[in-house]
C-alpha cells in the first residue's frame, strides 16, 4: 500500500473507534516502566515469577507485533526501553482480543497483567487487560529506509528519537552534561543567574545580531549575542562568582559547526586572572568528559582529556603550522596577506570594518585557516592581539597582546576566556574605537565590531573587582563527547531552510 492508502486506512479505523465510543482516554495510570521492570525482575527465575506473580501496569507505543491465531506477542516501547507483552484471546476475551488485532503499529496502549518468563527466557507481561490510549493515524517510518534521510530526521526529530536509540542516547548524555556542569560550579561557590535575552544594544561579542521591535515601548531590540556585559555588572554588584547557561542568537551562516541559536556557558570569577580561568576550564572539561564516558560505559579514546592541556601562544602556533613564515613576517601586513592568499583567504575582507587591514586581523584569519583544524589534542592558545579582544585586559608583559585564551579540541573552538578589563576609561576608549569601525562599515548592525554601551561603562565606574571569565560552547562540547560530526546532531530542533525554498 502507498503511504496515502495507509493513512486513509488508519483514519478509517479511527472513525470506527470514535463511532464505537472511544475518544482518546486519559484515565490509565502505569506503575512501572520497562527499565524499572528489568532492573527489579530481570534476574528473577521463571519459578520465582510464577510463585510471586508480580502484577504490573505498563504503557507505551506498540513497535512490534506477532499475531499467532489465538495469541500474540507485542513489544511496548516507553521512554526507558521496551517490554514484551503476551496477549491471549482466552485471557483477554473474544471482543477485546478482536479489537486489539485491529490496532496498528505506532498506537499507544496500556496493559495490566502479571510478569512471567517465556521459554526463551524473556521477561514478559501476560496481559489480562489491553487498552488503546492514543491512535497513531500516520504509520511509522519504514524500518530500514524510512529514517535514512538526515534532513527528514532533523525536521521530524520526534520520529528520530522514537526509532533511533543512538539519538536518544546523545540527548540523554547532553542532559547529563548540563546537570554535571551545574552541580560542579555550584559546589565551587558559583551562583547561577539569568540575564535578559533582549538587549537595547548588541554587546558582549563581535557577531551580527537578530533584531526585533518592542511595540509597547516603541524601540528596537536585539536578541542576545552574549550575556557577558550583564554578567559582569553582577560582579560590580557583589556577586563574585556567577554563571549562566544561556541561549544566544547570532545572525550568521549555517554549517556543521554553527547554528544561529546555540547554548553557551559563561562564568565569571572575581579576584582571578586568565591563568586561573584556564585551570578551571581545563578541570571542568576533564570532569565532564569523565561523566559522559562513565554514563556511556565508553573507554577513553582520542582526544586525551586526562593529560595536561597544551599551552601555545598564537604566534608560535602560526610559525609552527606555516613553515614558510619567519618571526619578522608576523609584523609585516604584506607578508601576512601573501600567506593568507596562499590559503584561499582574502586580506581585503578586513576593509568592511575599517579603512585599513591591520596585522592583528590578518594574524587571526591566518590562524583560523591554517592552525585551528590541526589542534586535535586539548590546547589552550594564548597571546591574542589586543585589537581583536576589546573586552580583555592588556597583558603587562606584552602590551600589544591581551590576557586571553581560546581552547581547541579536535579542531573545534570549545572555550574563550580572559582577564576582564575593569578600567572604565580604557573600556570607553575601546568601545569608541569599535564605534568608529562600525561607522566606517556603513552598517548599523555590523557584526564584526561592538557597539558603545554607556550603561556598562557607568557600571564599571562604580568599580568592578579584578576578574576573569570564560565562555564555553555547549553544543560543540556535546559533539566532541558523543562523537557526532555535526552540530545538528546535538540540537533537538536545528535551524533548517524552509521546505520549498531554493
Amino acid at each position: 500500500m502507498s503511504e496515502k492508502e495507509l493513512l486513509e486506512a488508519r483514519r478509517a479505523r479511527l472513525a470506527e473507534l470514535r463511532a464505537s465510543g472511544w475518544d482518546y482516554p486519559n484515565d490509565f495510570r502505569r506503575d512501572a516502566t520497562a527499565d524499572e521492570l528489568l532492573r527489579e525482575y530481570g534476574e528473577r527465575s521463571r519459578e520465582e515469577l510464577e510463585r510471586d506473580a508480580p502484577r504490573v501496569r505498563v504503557a507505551g507505543r506498540m513497535v512490534l507485533r506477532r499475531l499467532m491465531g489465538r495469541a500474540a506477542f507485542l513489544h511496548l516501547q516507553d521512554g526507558s526501553g521496551r517490554i514484551q507483552l503476551h496477549a491471549r484471546r482466552d485471557l483477554l476475551g473474544e471482543t477485546a482480543y478482536a479489537d486489539f488485532k485491529r490496532w496498528d503499529l505506532g498506537d499507544l496502549c496500556g496493559a495490566v497483567g502479571t510478569l512471567f518468563r517465556t521459554r526463551t527466557g524473556e521477561l514478559t507481561v501476560a496481559a489480562e487487560q489491553l487498552l488503546l490510549l492514543s491512535k497513531a493515524v500516520r504509520p511509522p517510518p519504514e524500518k530500514h529506509h524510512g529514517l535514512a534521510d538526515r534532513e527528514l530526521r532533523y525536521r521530524r526529530r520526534y520520529l528520530d528519537l522514537l526509532y533511533n536509540e543512538e539519538v536518544r542516547r546523545v540527548f540523554t548524555l547532553r542532559a547529563l552534561l548540563l546537570r554535571t556542569l551545574r552541580a560542579r560550579l555550584t559546589e565551587q561557590g558559583f551562583t547561577e543567574v539569568e540575564t535578559p535575552m533582549m538587549h537595547p544594544i548588541p554587546g558582549g561579542a563581535a557577531a551580527r545580531p537578530f533584531s526585533t521591535r518592542h511595540n509597547a515601548l516603541g524601540i528596537k531590540l536585539y536578541l542576545r549575542v552574549a550575556p557577558e556585559l550583564y554578567l559582569k555588572r553582577l560582579l560590580v554588584g557583589g556577586l563574585e562568582r556567577v554563571f549562566e547557561l544561556n541561549r544566544c542568537f547570532r545572525n550568521e551562516g549555517l554549517s556543521t559547526r554553527h547554528n544561529p541559536e546555540f547554548t553557551m556557558l559563561e562564568l565569571y570569577q572575581a579576584y582571578a586572572a586568565c591563568a586561573d580561568m584556564m585551570g578551571r576550564v581545563e578541570e571542568l572539561l576533564r570532569e565532564l568528559s569523565r561523566a559522559v564516558r562513565n554514563a556511556a560505559h565508553a573507554p577513553e579514546s582520542p582526544p586525551n582529556w586526562e593529560a595536561p592541556f597544551r599551552r601555545l601562544e598564537l604566534r608560535e602556533a602560526l610559525l609552527e603550522h606555516n613553515p614558510g613564515l619567519r618571526p619578522s613576517d608576523l609584523d609585516d601586513a604584506e607578508r601576512l596577506s601573501e600567506a593568507l592568499r596562499g590559503h584561499g583567504g582574502d586580506p581585503e575582507s578586513g576593509r568592511k570594518t575599517g579603512p585599513e587591514v591591520g596585522t592583528a586581523r590578518l594574524e587571526l584569519e591566518l590562524f583560523e585557516r591554517t592552525v585551528e583544524k590541526r589542534l586535535l589534542e586539548p590546547t589552550f592558545v594564548t597571546g591574542y592581539p589586543l585589537e581583536v579582544s576589546p573586552l580583555a585586559r592588556r597583558s603587562d608583559a606584552q602590551p600589544e597582546r591581551a590576557e586571553r585564551f581560546e581552547c581547541f579540541i579536535n579542531g573545534l573552538e570549545i572555550a574563550n576566556g580572559f582577564s576582564e578589563l575593569n578600567d572604565p576609561e580604557e573600556q570607553a576608549r575601546r568601545f569608541l574605537a569599535q564605534a568608529r569601525l562600525k561607522e566606517g562599515s556603513g552598517n548599523d548592525d555590523a557584526g564584526e565590531v561592538m557597539h558603545y554601551d554607556a550603561e556598562y561603562i557607568t557600571a564599571l565606574e562604580y568599580g568592578m573587582p579584578p576578574a576573569a571569565g570564560a565562555g564555553l560552547g555547549i553544543d560543540r562540547l556535546v559533539m566532541l563527547l558523543t562523537g557526532m560530526d555535526s552540530i545538528r546532531d546535538v540540537l533537538l530542533f536545528p535551524q533548517l531552510r524552509p521546505l520549498g525554498n531554493p
